[in-house]
């Protein structure tokens, strides 16, 4: 009996220490990390500061607006200034496009709490009237605010262009005015013009470093030229070329103008035959160079075969060349010749004539030539390695589509990839689409 008794004592005892050993583990724990920092790491309203900040910062704004309702605390994390340096309105009508807009109660919030902290905006207008004349109340909105970077954007046609030059005008002037720190201007098809230049000027001389303006036909040399006059630290100019002139680049070219970094020059052709483009001398993209030795003259061509007349016959200090409609065996053949500085080549599409002869000019002609992109042309294998091994190793992107090769005597396109690797120093395969 005594022994029963023992044996039901010990069993009845079993479980106490069961769970006893169960408790001291979980203070175990706890005495890792402490009770009171274990339960905080299951209450997401006690997240430290700077997590909730970090977690924001990557939220989509339609989700970080729907975080800042889970308690007062994230509502205000929500509103704290970092979150609000950058922000792109995007404006659109839903009868005109699938995107969704950002809500106007937030932009008002935005106007109405935020409008100080914002420093890099974009707004992004489809291609209504309506989504621009929005982007440009908006605008006229922000009387407090200490913009760095501004950008307008017409995803699809450029709806700028629809709204009334006044009220656009007006409503940039706005910004230009009260922002006195910009350093970084996209304004392409707009009706921006030159009385709004002088005002971007008189306010933000000092800090203006980059400038894209293209296709804006209301803007003239001489409003170029007052930029280039005040704004020294300019570093990168985009523009269209029928602003371009020789005066204009010999200005730049003086001394106390601005030492450019980069100018980008567009030329642009929706009329076939009905633009007649004027020639740029020799001498006066000589001074631009002598005065700026660094700068990258890239030029973006929208042109029809029978309108390239006016460009290369002379030496062009052009760097990047990009084509996005057809371009002539000639034309080619005239880079080729006269543009020594060229460093990347891009032609969307040529005729049904095999460019051989014009790629061997370029690698001859071109020392600086670094990258090349060829879209509907076409190139014997031949004559594709042997523009290959005169560039030799210093061809860093080379982009040809397998259709441009045509196979010959000497080389199948089997053999042709294993011959371009040998001499580009690196393994390469023709492309099965353009990646440019």
């Amino acid at each position: 009996m005594k022994r029963a008794r023992q044996k039901a004592v010990v069993e009845n005892e079993a479980p106490q220490t069961s769970q006893k050993s169960k408790k001291q583990k979980t203070c175990s724990y706890g005495s890792v990390f402490g009770e009171s920092d274990l339960h905080t790491s299951m209450d997401w309203g006690n997240l430290p500061h700077h997590v909730i900040l970090r977690v924001f910062q990557f939220l989509p704004l339609v989700d970080r607006a729907r975080a800042s309702s889970v308690c007062r605390r994230w509502n205000e994390i929500f509103h704290i200034p970092d979150l609000w340096r950058r922000f792109e309105f995007e404006l659109n009508q839903p009868a005109t496009s699938y995107l969704k807009s950002t809500h106007p109660d937030l932009i008002q919030q935005i106007i109405k709490r935020h409008a100080d902290h914002l420093q890099y905006v974009s707004f992004k207008v489809d291609s209504s009237t309506e989504s621009a004349e929005a982007a440009c109340n908006i605008l006229s909105q922000l009387v407090n605010c200490s913009i760095k970077t501004l950008g307008l954007i017409s995803t699809a046609k450029p709806s700028f262009m629809n709204v009334a030059k006044a009220h656009f005008a007006s409503a940039l002037t706005v910004v230009f005015v009260n922002s006195k720190s910009l350093s970084s201007i996209k304004i392409d098809d707009t009706p921006l013009d030159d009385p709004s230049l002088k005002v971007l000027v008189a306010n933000n001389s000092d800090t203006l470093k980059l400038l894209k303006m293209s296709s804006c036909p209301y803007v003239s040399p001489a409003g170029i030229l007052c930029v280039a006059d005040q704004c020294h630290g300019l570093k990168e100019l985009a523009l269209n070329y029928y602003i371009l002139s020789d005066e204009l680049l010999l200005a730049l070219s003086s001394e106390k103008h601005v030492d450019l970094e980069h100018l980008r020059i567009d030329v642009v052709s929706e009329n076939p035959g009905q633009v007649e483009f004027h020639t740029i001398k020799k001498q006066s993209w000589d001074a631009l160079v002598k005065h700026s030795p660094k700068v990258n003259i890239v030029m973006y061509f929208f042109l029809y075969e029978e309108e390239f007349d006016a460009f290369f016959r002379e030496e062009t200090p052009v760097t990047h060349l990009y084509f996005g409609r057809a371009v002539s065996k000639a034309m080619l053949g005239r880079i080729g010749m006269n543009c020594p500085r060229l460093i990347e080549l891009v032609v969307c599409a040529n005729g049904l004539q095999p460019l051989d002869d014009e790629l061997i000019r370029i690698a001859e002609r071109c020392k600086n030539l670094t990258a090349m992109g060829l879209g509907e042309c076409e190139v014997t294998c031949r004559g594709f390695i042997e523009f290959v091994k005169m560039c030799g190793g210093r061809l860093t992107q080379l982009s040809i589509m397998e259709e441009v090769l045509i196979p010959d005597n000497d080389y199948s396109l089997d053999r042709l990839h294993l011959e371009v690797s040998k001499h580009l120093g690196r393994m390469w395969f023709p492309d099965m689409m353009p990646t440019w």
